[in-house]
């Protein structure tokens, strides 16, 4: 959505910036009377914080899947609140945020572990997730369970798509229209995400890496950088999943 970031309280004349603070309360008097100062910006990245310390220092109190339904709640608050445009500016594809959608998914398995017949593995794997997403720190693709690589590939699905659509709407802001092959590697992105979607994110874990590396370097093309763009060309025209 567009906004005015720049604000000006009526009661105290304080100005500060809702694109940092994400509240429109004065932060001088508390006020909620504020002018916008500045031209109407796309912007969709809300304030979020993501920490998942009180889920992991409960780790030994309650049980794995009890965990498992504590951290997916703060995955999808945190996923659910995230955008990739700030002030008219397109963000990365972070880690963090590739982080926090596999645990979501990892989370949602590992909660109906009961019915699942949890191994030893999966539920290892989802304690590393645990620790270290919220920092932003990804499991390497070998580090995946056979079991959980459907998660892991619908995760990175879901999250190329989302940014995707961020993409195309911080494209259409621009003055510069994007070009033909710009438009045309857009829509391959978009084709490619929906056919492992229609998979069920049913894909080798270093597949779906290259849909994440080739949507950076996407992102990085479109915002200037030839060589990179040329290498997301070639990364979609080679994109494939298959088992």
């Amino acid at each position: 959505m567009k906004i005015r970031g720049e604000r000006e309280c009526k009661e105290c004349g304080t100005r500060w910036s809702y694109y940092e603070t994400a509240s429109i309360d004065c932060p001088a008097c508390g006020s909620l009377h504020s002018v916008g100062v500045d031209e109407r910006t796309e912007h969709t990245d809300r304030q979020a914080s993501f920490d998942l310390t009180p889920v992991r220092n409960d780790i030994d109190e309650v049980s794995t899947d009890e965990l498992a339904e504590r951290a997916r709640d703060r995955c999808r608050e945190y996923v659910r609140r995230r955008g990739f445009i700030n002030a008219g500016e397109l963000r990365d594809l972070e880690n963090t945020y590739l982080a926090a959608t596999e645990l979501l998914h990892v989370a949602d398995v590992v909660a109906r572990g009961i019915e699942l017949e949890l191994a030893d593995r999966e539920e290892l794997y989802f304690l590393s997730l645990l620790r270290d997403a919220d920092v932003g720190d990804r499991p390497s693709t070998d580090a995946v369970p056979a079991t959980l690589e459907s998660a892991r590939g619908l995760a990175y699905a879901n999250a190329v798509r989302e940014y995707r659509r961020d993409v195309r709407t911080w494209a259409g802001e621009r003055d510069a229209k994007l070009t033909t092959n710009e438009r045309g590697a857009l829509e391959t992105l978009g084709e490619h995400v929906k056919r492992l979607r229609m998979l069920d994110g049913d894909v080798d874990p270093q597949t779906a890496e290259r849909l994440v590396e080739t949507t950076r370097e996407l992102a990085d093309g479109l915002r200037g950088d030839e060589v990179a763009f040329a290498r997301a060309q070639e990364g979609l025209e080679n994109l494939a999943f298959s088992r």
